[in-house]
């Protein structure tokens, strides 16, 4: 097991993408978890998806404020504003740095690789560089299952090469990793790369396939079933990524030296994923039952007509299978909620939320 040497309770601590779906997760569990902390939220709340969704979180961890005994605050602006990231570790000095703002998506990157650059790449390289000068005790930051790229083996384990990304996004993400370790090695920061693997919940991002497909279907349209539905995810929910990155956050890589008396990269990277693989046409039937228990979706809807099974889109991969024992060695966490539970809340919040 790791040892815990990094309490959050009394820090000051950042949450970069703190509008977005695990951003927004993560901030309130701090708020209602820790004690006498300062967290700050940083998010330039762009148009990737809905803004009014990413306002919706805002206002969501805005009375989680009201009841905890953190000290909560949020800044408007980008990771890629040097100028801004620079005078906010002036100002405030974040003592724990988790990283989450980076521009998402595997089709986007391939019409809008601008924008990529400018968050994933830019935006990553300001943080390292505040976290130099102003030096942490901890920078978690997001890395992503599609770094696995088109490996064949599964599992996907930390220790498999990763050389070879199908899609701008996963060469991002990479490329942090890559950047992370370098820093690390060269400023003794200690970091953790954490490879999220195909979340969902409640309050989630639109363009992810249970919540677009759930639009769809409320609509009256037909949803794509990819790959003519022999893909395979290993959804994992929102809270259990949250929980693990709690967890992670507490157990900072320790700066050691080597044999050679130089430092040794405090630095590691870790999957967190269900681990267990889920077909995608059976997800598929369990949304659709939960939508039709929660009064989303009317009880005679027919869901073989507004379906249909098509080829594989540019940029996926058939399997993402997580290896997570690593984490579960070091951490005792292992992500425990079934994609039943899982879609059942994110129908029963989706119902509340269409009707507000």
């Amino acid at each position: 097991m790791v040892p815990i040497n990094v309490d959050l309770n009394g820090k000051t601590i950042l949450v970069t993408g703190a509008a977005g779906f695990i951003g927004a997760a993560l901030v309130k569990r701090i708020l209602e978890s820790c004690e006498h902390s300062e967290v700050i939220g940083l998010d330039n709340v762009n148009d990737y998806y809905d803004t009014e969704l990413k306002e919706y979180r805002l206002r969501a961890n805005e009375s989680a404020a009201a009841q905890s005994k953190c000290a909560y605050s949020f800044v408007r602006g980008s990771i890629a504003d040097k100028a801004l990231v620079d005078r906010l570790f002036a100002e405030r000095r974040p003592q724990v740095v988790v990283n989450l703002a980076a521009q998402a998506g595997v089709r986007y990157s391939i019409d809008h690789p601008d924008v990529y650059i400018e968050s994933n790449i830019i935006g990553f390289y300001n943080i390292l560089e505040v976290c130099r000068h102003w030096p942490v005790e901890h920078l978690v930051y997001a890395s992503s299952s599609s770094v696995y790229g088109g490996n064949k083996k599964v599992p996907f384990s930390v220790d498999d090469k990763v050389d070879h990304p199908v899609s701008l996004y996963a060469a991002t993400k990479k490329s942090n990793e890559l950047m992370a370790h370098a820093y690390a090695k060269l400023y003794d920061i200690p970091c953790t790369g954490l490879r999220f693997f195909t979340v969902y919940g409640p309050a989630g991002r639109p363009d992810m396939f249970y919540y677009s497909a759930t639009e769809k279907l409320v609509a009256g349209g037909t949803i794509q079933i990819f790959n003519y539905g022999n893909c395979k995810r290993d959804f994992t929910y929102v809270s259990d990524i949250v929980e693990g990155v709690i967890r992670v956050m507490r157990g900072a890589p320790e700066r050691r030296t080597g044999e050679d008396g130089l430092p040794v990269p405090p630095y590691r990277v870790y999957n967190i994923g269900g681990g267990t693989p889920e077909n995608l046409l059976d997800f598929v039937s369990t949304l659709q039952q939960e939508l039709v228990r929660a009064g989303v979706l009317p009880q005679d809807y027919d869901f073989e007509a507004h379906r249909k099974l098509v080829g594989m889109q540019p940029g996926d991969v058939p399997v993402t299978y997580a290896d997570s024992r690593a984490l579960e060695e070091d951490f005792g966490f292992r992500p425990a909620i079934g994609i039943r539970e899982g879609l059942r809340s994110f129908a029963e919040w989706y119902r509340e939320y269409s009707n507000k």
